[in-house]
């Protein structure tokens, strides 16, 4: 009793001070209800905005709400950022926003929000940064916007906005970036942006703009990148007024339906890259047009003549593009005389469809500089040695990759499945494994046109602007999108130095992504205005929720107080609780495991509610020997049941089991799945805080074993045509749940350990601990194309799409079987050694080196069946989803490249088979090892194991699931 009065004490001295401690923690309660209402206006599938009715907003952190330090005037603390970056939220951006009078940044980007913006917005003069791009927000811009006069970043790039540029934006005298690119904005730009002194970059590339181009714009002394391509400026030319933009980097008006002439952009000494390509521009190209500093230079498709001038040194030249035009005389050979070409340098001079009759100079370029001539009467008229080999077509031209010589390290001691992986360069460890940070960054109007040899220097940048070392941030890949854009992914590693520390503390993944989040790299001319595409946390980083965490620390001093005052409460109260149940320990600890998971009472058709009596006795009381696998969600073991029956036992830890409802939505999604190429659930048990699934025994072990060469029982290797096999096995499985399920599942974790082997070598796609079920059809019978769901699967296997947007397909599945297809042909694996698969199989058809990274124990093959299978698996692997094939192609695929096999060959890609006396595998009708059904006995397994030199197969055998 004694123990209980004084826990009443507790409680009530507890309420007393939180609620008195509470009260000086308050928000502005007019922002408090804004907030309310900005959440009811959108839609939120993944629940991020959960926490945004529990308590006060700045004293309980709710999900991207950063409040001041300190509280106003008014005694209130309020709004400083809104951050809602990435979070898959629909639905309209609510009015009420206007009320969060003190805010200094909103950030709705790279969500899929809808309607107009509001006007009220323009009531927040405090707000600096306004980014609201890579929504489908549409309509015309509020004229109250041109109130943000402290306006630093205004992004409203990649929506459907309309309508007029608002000439109230001129009163905005403190931007410095206007993306207002990849809209639908129609007639005159305004003179008045003239007036915006501080203007760095304005970007109004792909909208529908018309009338002249002002010659105002020759005030915009701060102007650094002026980029209009894809308008429709009306047969104006440009103005020779814009010779006196004294900072200008890049001017690009592509596409524009400018004409007249050049102007002399000599004045210009800072420009770095110039396209006026797809123009009607004519006259000549003015001698000594160009300062020495220029990158890039693209005027082809327009109607210039005359000659070329031969003058002009320019050592930083990518790219000189003239097709397309009218030009005559000779083409200068004296354009790379005074270039230092470095190893990753290099020149593209295009001067095709032209009237060149004559070349200048010594036509013998360096390696490095692509020339073309073609379709010019020098190419038909003309006895120049070497000529022919600058007159034909050439391809596509594509960046080298960025690859670093990597020490031998061995694969299996870095945990993959836990988004481990070795550094890309750490001299003094070469093999130190770490879990990093992935970032999905771009740079939105670079002032180059080819990225090797820059990649250095913006390692510096990027790493002194983090305060990170060198050799902590890697390019993990890129590529050139439409704009030019550069899109990049990037990962941060662990210093090796902080005590080897294999991963990030919280604090430091907080630091890193505020920075990102926050435009607070240092301004760079060169590499030009960059955007944030995701922060992807991942392994041991999953838990890190960015919005909520990253600026607790900034709350205050009395937030840190309260949280203090509460933990020492709490503290009391947990010592009472310790008193009163101080006797009854040992049944706390069972009354935990029991509640965690109930019996469950429920007949499934189909699947058998085993007793935990049953499963203890399979697996001799889940015996270390029984054990064939590990993961995240428990152990699995090998069972034999009374009837002598084989089973795996996936059996849940205790941190991993799930409540009732989700283990039996889980049952019953598993009992659904009836396909030869899924692994069949056979039962389940949830007895005694148990939670366990029982599966078909696989007794061939893993794909990822064979291509490995793990299962040294088996070191005969896989032939060519049973790779195809196991391949039309799994990719049957995967159409099966994208087609045929009900409802279609996306598995989200194809790969090759999941994708296991039975007796007759039939291939099975196992392990649904991470599928999602597609939502069904809408009102109008639309179904969704994607789901929205936080980024799961195996390193490697990721969709690249999926990881940037967070939606998940069914070409997410396409990518990650691609990924097997090309395991199956390489015997790689798909990251070793700080190589991705993908990659290096590009490299090496670029390079005609494919032959050498053929797995050489899969024997002889039909070269044209294995061109055709590898150009399938980069297909499923490319970058963009609408570029992959659908499964339905891919199964398709592989029946034609079967079709094209020999026919004893075929046979054993269509039949069953199994091993016969030597290790050869054969159609099973002709060997011993034939069983029947797909539940293997005692018995069968011994018949197996006589066959192969009476090998025991039970030691080297795979679970069925091979759980993360």
């Amino acid at each position: 009793m004694w123990a209980l009065r004084v826990h009443g004490y507790v409680l009530a001295f507890s309420f007393c001070f939180i609620t008195f401690m509470a009260a000086s923690q308050k928000t502005d309660p007019s922002e408090v209800k804004a907030l309310i209402d900005i959440k009811n206006s959108l839609i939120d599938p993944m629940g991020k905005l959960r926490n945004w009715n529990k308590g006060d907003p700045c004293a309980a952190h709710w999900t991207g709400i950063w409040c001041f330090d300190k509280t106003g005037d008014d005694g209130y603390f309020h709004i400083r950022e809104l951050y809602l970056m990435t979070m898959n939220l629909s639905g309209t951006l609510a009015p009420q926003l206007g009320m969060l009078s003190q805010l200094n940044i909103m950030d709705f980007m790279w969500n899929n929000l809808t309607g107009t913006i509001p006007k009220e917005i323009g009531h927040i003069t405090s707000l600096r940064l306004l980014l609201l791009n890579g929504n489908k927000l549409s309509g015309s811009l509020p004229d109250e916007l041109g109130n943000l006069t402290n306006m630093n970043r205004l992004q409203l790039d990649e929506n459907q906005l309309s309508g007029s540029v608002p000439e109230s934006l001129a009163n905005m005298i403190n931007v410095r970036h206007l993306h207002m690119n990849n809209n639908s904005f129609t007639g005159q730009l305004p003179s008045k942006l003239s007036n915006l002194s501080n203007l760095m970059h304005l970007l109004l590339d792909n909208n529908n703009l018309s009338g002249y181009l002002p010659p105002e714009f020759s005030k915009l002394h701060s102007l650094e990148i002026l980029q209009l391509d894809n308008n429709n400026f009306s047969g104006n030319g440009i103005p020779s007024t814009y010779e006196n933009l004294p900072r200008l980097v890049k001017l690009s008006l592509r596409n524009c339906s400018l004409q007249g002439a050049i102007p002399d952009l000599n004045s210009i000494p800072s420009l770095k890259y110039l396209d006026l390509s797809w123009n009607q521009f004519t006259g000549s190209i003015p001698s000594n047009n160009l300062s020495t500093n220029m990158t890039t230079v693209d005027l082809s498709h327009n109607k210039l003549n005359g000659s070329i001038p031969r003058g002009g040194i320019y050592p930083y030249l990518q790219r000189l593009q003239l097709e397309n035009n009218l030009l005559s005389g000779s083409f200068p050979a004296t354009v790379w005389q005074n270039m230092s070409f470095s190893r990753k340098a290099k020149l593209i001079i295009d001067f095709h469809n032209n009237l060149l009759s004559d070349v200048f100079g010594d036509l013998n370029p360096p390696a490095n500089v692509i020339l073309r001539l073609s379709g010019n009467p020098v190419c038909t008229n003309s006895n120049i040695q070497g000529i022919d080999q600058y007159c034909g077509k050439e391809g596509r031209e594509v960046d080298e990759e960025f690859t670093t010589s990597m020490a031998v390290c061995p694969v299996q001691s870095c945990p993959v499945d836990n988004f481990f992986e070795y550094t890309p360069s750490f001299p003094p460890d070469p093999c130190f494994c770490a879990a990093p940070l992935r970032i999905g960054y771009r740079l939105k109007s670079p002032s180059f046109s080819y990225f090797p040899p820059y990649k250095t220097s913006f390692i510096t940048y990027m790493t002194k602007s983090l305060n990170l070392n060198f050799n902590q941030l890697s390019i993990d890949s890129y590529e050139w999108e439409e704009g030019p854009r550069l899109r990049m992914y990037l990962k941060i590693f662990p210093s090796y130095n902080d005590s080897h520390s294999h991963t990030f503390n919280t604090s430091e993944v907080l630091r890193i992504a505020s920075i990102f989040s926050s435009w607070r790299f240092p301004h760079t001319v060169f590499f030009g205005p960059y955007e944030l595409l995701n922060v992807t946390l991942l392994g041991p980083y999953a838990n890190i929720i960015i919005n909520t965490e990253s600026r607790k620390r900034k709350t205050g001093i009395i937030v840190a107080i309260i949280i203090g005052a509460v933990a020492a409460v709490l503290a009391m109260t947990a010592i009472t609780m310790l008193l009163i149940f101080r006797r009854n320990s040992k049944y706390v600890h069972l009354i935990s495991r029991k509640r965690t998971s109930s019996n469950v009472c429920i007949k499934i058709d189909g699947v058998k509610a085993f007793t935990l009596k049953e499963l203890t006795h399979a697996t001799n009381k889940f015996d270390i020997s029984t054990k064939v696998g590990e993961g995240g969600y428990g152990n699995v073991y090998k069972g034999i049941l009374s009837d002598e029956t084989f089973v795996a036992v996936k059996r849940a830890g205790e941190n991993s089991l799930q409540g009732q409802k989700e283990f039996l939505t889980e049952i019953e999604l598993l009992s659904r799945l009836h396909h030869r190429n899924l692994v069949s659930l056979l039962g389940y048990c949830s007895e005694e805080g148990e939670q366990m699934l029982i599966y078909e025994f696989m007794p061939n072990g893993t794909l990822r074993e064979w291509i490995s060469g793990k299962n040294k029982k088996f070191n005969k290797g896989l032939s060519f045509c049973m790779r195809l096999r196991i391949a039309m096995g799994a990719a049957r499985g995967i159409l099966y749940l994208h087609t045929e399920a009900n409802p279609p599942i996306y598995h989200r974790d194809i790969k090759a350990s999941n994708i296991l082997l039975d007796s007759k070598f039939t291939a099975k796609v196992a392990d649904f601990g991470l599928s999602r079920l597609i939502p069904y059809s809408d009102e109008e019978g639309t179904v969704p194309k994607y789901v929205s769901t936080v980024v799961k699967g195996t390193p490697g296997y990721l969709d690249p799409e999926y990881m940037m947007t967070h939606k998940l397909t069914d070409k997410s599945d396409v990518y990650s079987l691609g990924i097997v297809l090309l395991e199956l042909l390489t015997g790689m694996h798909p990251i070793s050694r700080g190589k991705n698969i993908v990659r290096e199989v590009n490299l090496a058809c670029q390079n005609g080196t494919m032959d050498s990274i053929i797995d050489t124990r899969m024997g002889e093959y039909s070269s044209e069946c294995l061109d055709k299978f590898l150009a399938l698996a980069l297909s499923c692997c490319h970058d963009h989803p609408d570029e992959r094939p659908s499964m339905i192609d891919v199964v398709r695929e592989l029946e034609d490249i079967i079709a094209l096999l020999p026919e004893t060959e075929s046979e054993i890609c269509l039949s069953d088979v199994s091993l016969d006396n030597s290790g050869k595998m054969v159609p099973s009708s002709s060997s011993s090892a034939t069983t029947s059904g797909n539940i293997m006995t005692r018995k069968d397994q011994q018949h197996m194991s006589a066959d192969v030199s009476g090998s025991d197969l039970i030691s080297g055998i795979a679970p069925t699931i091979v759980p993360r």
